[in-house]
């Protein structure tokens, strides 16, 4: 089973680059985050007419999360629980039947947090709060289970071309690390860090200021997986060459492979 993740950022403004890289890549699931689109606007049909089952939890303008998979999926689930006023869609849950197990995956958009400090920095830790006890609860399972997305977290400096241009920034606050290493060690495994533990590899590189072209990148999406889904990890990557395409998204898809 053939995962991947991928902060499209904005399904409007690329909907071809998805297309062409669903017809290239051919993930067995993808999970989108900031689709930036209300359920009702989403590409369904486009992607249906590939072969995909889509289950989206939209946001006019902003966030939005969605499953595309090849594979059934079933008990379908919108929203990180723990806040019923929380109105930003950044959480989405299914459980998908390979060949062999049942995953329960759960794709997610974690909040930015900057400023820092201030409310959206109190958000921010606040949903790593939620996303923690929702972990502890997938672990209690003791089920193959998924947790993967855009955490907009910085877990090390090997994580950063230049960590010093991050210690300030919501994303790499020694609170938003701290928060990110208490669900790790719930007994998550995080896959490419395990699998491979150099430095120099990054998912994300802003628009601006050539990021692209000095490889001036950060590692901020990552698969957290339960140990029964740790046990069925082949391989995990990341598509880089993605940014160098055609209208790219200033992201890449993080990939796992799970003997599913």
């Amino acid at each position: 089973m053939r995962i991947a993740t991928f902060n499209i950022n904005g399904v409007k403004a690329r909907i071809e680059t998805v297309l062409d890289w669903l017809d290239t890549s051919k993930p067995d699931v993808a999970l989108l985050q900031e689709i930036k689109s209300v359920d009702e606007n989403f590409p369904r049909d486009l992607i249906e007419d590939k072969g995909y089952n889509v289950e989206t939890h939209g946001q006019k303008g902003f966030n939005g999360v969605a499953i595309l998979s090849r594979l059934p999926l079933e008990d379908v689930t919108r929203g990180l629980p723990g806040d019923d006023s929380d109105e930003q869609a950044r959480w989405i849950e299914a459980t998908v039947i390979g060949e062999k197990n049942a995953v329960r995956l759960c794709g997610l958009y974690l909040p930015n947090g900057n400023p820092a400090p201030g409310p959206k920095y109190d958000y921010k830790l606040g949903w790593m709060a939620r996303l923690e006890a929702r972990a502890r609860a997938l672990m209690e399972n003791e089920e193959p289970a998924v947790m993967a997305g855009d955490y907009n977290i910085i877990p090390q400096v090997e994580d950063a071309a230049k960590p010093d241009a991050w210690r300030k920034d919501a994303l790499f606050l020694p609170q938003s690390r701290a928060a990110f290493r208490r669900i790790v060690n719930l007994g998550f495994t995080e896959a490419f860090r395990t699998l491979h533990p150099a430095p120099g590899h990054y998912s994300f590189w802003d628009y601006q200021a050539g990021a692209w072209d000095r490889n001036d990148g950060i590692r901020i999406d990552h698969a957290l997986l339960t140990p029964q889904a740790a046990d069925l990890l082949r391989e995990s990557w990341i598509e880089k060459e993605m940014r160098g395409r055609e209208k790219p998204s200033d992201h890449v898809p993080v990939w796992i492979d799970l003997a599913a």
